[in-house]
């Protein structure tokens, strides 16, 4: 699996890039399908980021993560 950086990672943010991906526990997700994060935003989280910390405030599980295909690695 490919690894990327944090600044790989942060241009995948629905705005620089048509890629919308988020990180978390390690691994990078590619969320560009969900509606829920359309123009790379999701509520109060943007996209292009590691995730990890943020899920505590989350109203759902990590679980979640598993709707999404895993396209890589945080480097």
């Amino acid at each position: 699996m490919k690894s990327y950086t944090l600044q790989q990672l942060a241009l995948r943010n629905g705005q620089d890039r048509p890629e919308i991906w988020v990180a978390y526990r390690g691994m990078i997700y590619d969320v560009s399908e969900s509606r829920l994060w359309k123009k790379g935003m999701h509520y109060e989280h943007w996209a292009g980021q590691d995730l990890t910390e943020e899920l505590a405030d989350a109203p759902h599980t990590e679980k979640v993560f598993e709707k999404f295909v895993a396209i890589g690695q945080l480097a």
